[in-house]
C-alpha cells in the first residue's frame, strides 16, 4: 500500500532543499547539490514500446534522461542528442538505457545548425534502422531579471534556433521515413500560456511549439502519424540552477497549486503514454504536467 507521503501529491517526489547552487550553463546533473529523480529506482516498464526506435533531443539529463530511461524500460532502443559539453550526463543516460537491455546511441551536436540536425537523423537511422518516435525536447533558456532590455540578439537567436528551428528541421527530416503508427512528441511549457517576464524569449518559442504541434498533427493524421505535446511546469533539472539566479532557483515551483517543483520522473510517463498505443486516438493534444497550473 502507498504510504501517506508518496500518496500525497504535495510531497510525492520530495522537495529539493533550499541551496545556493549556481551552475555554469548548460549545467550537469552531478554538479547539483540535490540531483533530480529520473525514475532510476521507481519506473517499471510494461513492454509498451517493444521494437520501437526513439530519438530524443536533450536526452542527456532532466526530462530527457527520464524519458530515455522510461522508453528503454518499455522496450525501445533509444538515441539521445546533447551538447558536447554534456558528455558526462549523456554517458550516464546511455548506461541506464543499456541496463534495461536496449541499444543506446549517443550523438553529440549543437542542433542550432541544420546540417547537424541532418547528420543526427542520418546517423540514427543508420544505427537503429529507422525512427518510430521523435521527441523534440532540447531547449535553451536564460532568465533575464531585467526583462526585454537585457535579452541580446545573440540570446534571442539561440533560443529561437534551439527551441523552434531545430524542431522544424528534425520533423521535416524525419517525417518522410516514418511509417503509420509513428509518433512525434514536442516539449512545450506552461510558459506558453503563462509567460514569465524574465523568460520572454523562451516563452515565445514555447507558444510557437503549441501551434506547431497542433498544425503538424492535422497535416500528418492522414498518414497515420500522431503529433502531441507535453507542457511541463517547473521541473527540477540542471537547467534551473544553470539559468536562474540562486534566489529564484530556490523558489522554483512554489507558485504552483501543489507548492513544489516536479521531478523528471513525474513527467516521463506522459511521454510513454503519447508514444504508445494507449493514446492511439489522441493527436494534436497538449498535456500539462504543471503542479496544477492550467495550460489551456
Amino acid at each position: 500500500m502507498p504510504t501517506e507521503q508518496t500518496d500525497d501529491p504535495r510531497n510525492r517526489s520530495g522537495r529539493p532543499e533550499p541551496h545556493s547552487d549556481q551552475l555554469e550553463h548548460p549545467g550537469l546533473t552531478e554538479q547539483m547539490t540535490e540531483e533530480p529523480d529520473h525514475g532510476e529506482q521507481s519506473y517499471r516498464g510494461n513492454a509498451r514500446l517493444v521494437g520501437k526506435r526513439a530519438l530524443i533531443t536533450g536526452g542527456d539529463s532532466g526530462i530527457g534522461r527520464a524519458v530515455a530511461l522510461a522508453f528503454a524500460r518499455e522496450g525501445a532502443d533509444v538515441a539521445i542528442n546533447y551538447l558536447p559539453e554534456e558528455v558526462t550526463d549523456a554517458r550516464r543516460t546511455a548506461e541506464l538505457i543499456e541496463s534495461a537491455g536496449r541499444r543506446a546511441v549517443r550523438h553529440p551536436g549543437d542542433i542550432t545548425s541544420e546540417s547537424t540536425c541532418q547528420q543526427l537523423v542520418d546517423d540514427v537511422i543508420d544505427q537503429l534502422g529507422g525512427i518510430d518516435i521523435l521527441v523534440n525536447n532540447a531547449a535553451h533558456q536564460m532568465a533575464q531579471p531585467g526583462g526585454i532590455k537585457d535579452i541580446s540578439s545573440e540570446q534571442f537567436d539561440r533560443v529561437m534556433k534551439t527551441n523552434l528551428y531545430a524542431m522544424f528541421w528534425l520533423c521535416k527530416m524525419v517525417v518522410p521515413q516514418m511509417a503509420p503508427g509513428s509518433v512525434i512528441i514536442n516539449t512545450a511549457s506552461v510558459q506558453a500560456v503563462a509567460p514569465s517576464a524574465q523568460l520572454l524569449d523562451y516563452a515565445t518559442t514555447k507558444a510557437g511549439i503549441h501551434n506547431f504541434t497542433r498544425g503538424l498533427a492535422a497535416e500528418l493524421a492522414d498518414r497515420g502519424i500522431r503529433v502531441n505535446g507535453v507542457a511541463p511546469g517547473p521541473i527540477w533539472t540542471p537547467l534551473i540552477p544553470a539559468t536562474m539566479p540562486p534566489s529564484q532557483a530556490e523558489q522554483h515551483g512554489e507558485s504552483t497549486p501543489l507548492r513544489r517543483p516536479g521531478q523528471p520522473a513525474e513527467v516521463a510517463p506522459v511521454y510513454v503514454f503519447f508514444a504508445s498505443t494507449d493514446s492511439s486516438y489522441i493527436t494534436g493534444e497538449m498535456l500539462g504536467v504543471t503542479g496544477g497550473t492550467p495550460v489551456s
